[in-house]
């Protein structure tokens, strides 16, 4: 079954955790502990704190998804739950809660928040809670006696479940690529345009030139042909005509531009994380290699160094 991580496009204003769900069934299967005057079990109501206290999430802990007739697997990386989790309270969200994802509910506040760090001295262990380091912690007050009388103290929410905008990571990579695609195309149109009309006020009809390279390395070239190659068995459903022409370019030693060489280590930069060499049909994977890979991203920043430009 298909495997996706998930993470934060910090281009758009809703990413990331919009609220924190009290629900039965908590897709991390971790349950939340109610908290009184430091014990686990349930006091008297003029006692009790109100406070639940669990794993927001988990990093690389598979949780099933459905979406239609398809069913896959997403996960969170430590470095997307800690994002999360500092956007969480930058962005206001601490006072947003629902119940089964359904109903909005008033009340409820995350008073306490914190990454584990270390499995054994943390203090989710203190209350028999074994969770990796990395987890999101949170304490929640419930100031809803709705809420905490007839969910809580009966069981009928058992965790926590949160709510947001997240992104599939290789989807992320090749809309990213894309993005970067256009600009170039709309670059070099302008470039031409430019020189059309430059040409157009000559008598002569002589043409301007634009700088350009062509010593990069032979690895450059072999990883466009192998990002070529994939593409090809992938159905070519990677990266734009721009990005297929590059490769083409690159592929063949033909000399590219210094816009181009600027452009092509601003992407390899951004989008190696999204490399991975054993899924070689991720457009994430193959798109990189279309632009030349980790030899591309060197040589381009050589390069850049060499000419002023970086």
């Amino acid at each position: 079954m298909k495997l996706i991580e998930l993470i934060l496009d910090e281009t758009m204003a809703l990413t990331g955790i919009d609220a924190i769900s009290l629900v039965e069934h908590p897709a991390i299967e971790e349950d939340f502990i109610a908290l009184n005057s430091d014990r686990v079990e349930f006091a008297k109501q003029d006692e009790e704190k109100r406070i639940l206290m669990g794993a927001a999430l988990v990093p690389n802990k598979p949780i099933y998804r459905v979406d239609g007739e398809e069913e896959f697997y997403v996960y969170f990386s430590q470095d997307t739950i800690r994002k999360a989790s500092e956007m969480f309270f930058q962005k206001a969200k601490q006072n947003n809660a629902t119940l089964e994802h359904e109903v909005g509910i008033n009340g409820l506040t995350v008073v306490e928040s914190w990454i584990i760090e270390d499995e054994t001295h943390d203090k989710s262990r203190k209350y028999g809670m074994e969770l990796p380091v990395g987890t999101w912690m949170v304490s929640m007050k419930v100031n809803n006696p709705e809420i905490w009388d007839g969910f809580v103290k009966t069981g009928k929410v058992k965790g926590f479940s949160i709510e947001g905008y997240f992104v599939d990571k290789m989807n992320f990579a090749k809309q990213e690529l894309e993005r970067i695609e256009e600009q170039e195309a709309a670059l070099l149109l302008s470039q031409i345009v430019g020189i059309i009309k430059k040409d157009g006020r000559k008598k002569t009809g002589s043409r301007v030139e634009m700088e350009s390279y062509s010593d990069y390395p032979q690895a450059v070239s072999n990883n466009a042909k192998r990002g070529i190659e994939l593409n090809e068995k992938n159905g070519n459903k990677c990266a734009t005509p721009v990005g297929k022409v590059r490769a083409q370019q690159l592929a063949q030693g033909k000399p590219i531009s210094v816009e181009t060489i600027t452009r092509m280590h601003s992407y390899l930069s951004r989008a190696e994380e999204y490399y991975d060499e054993n899924d070689t049909k991720a457009c994430g994977t193959i798109s990189y290699l279309l632009w030349g890979g980790l030899a591309a991203k060197r040589w381009a920043e050589s390069k850049l160094k060499e000419l002023g430009k970086l």
